[in-house]
């Protein structure tokens, strides 16, 4: 059997995923990630060359409440029920 050294999930699966783990029961929620920009000169192609560049960083990951269904989303009172 092939090591697996990835695991990928769909948006909807991450959503879902964070719903459970917040013990939400309601409403549609979808993810959300919030970037950090920044710049410097970088070496490129060699360390004598500089050259401006922009840098995006992943400084967060989360879910956030929808107005609308999108692809994005999921309702969180059908994948995380409300055990009675």
């Amino acid at each position: 059997m092939q090591k697996q050294n990835q695991i990928t999930y769909t948006y909807q699966e991450l959503a879902t995923a964070l719903i459970k783990d917040s013990n939400i029961h309601e409403g549609l929620w979808g993810i959300y990630v919030e970037f950090g920009f920044a710049a410097a000169n970088v070496p490129s192609p060699s360390p004598d060359v500089l050259t401006p560049s922009s840098i995006v960083a992943v400084q967060k990951i989360g879910i956030q409440i929808f107005e609308k269904e999108n692809n994005l989303t999921v309702d969180a009172a059908k994948v995380n029920p409300e055990k009675k």
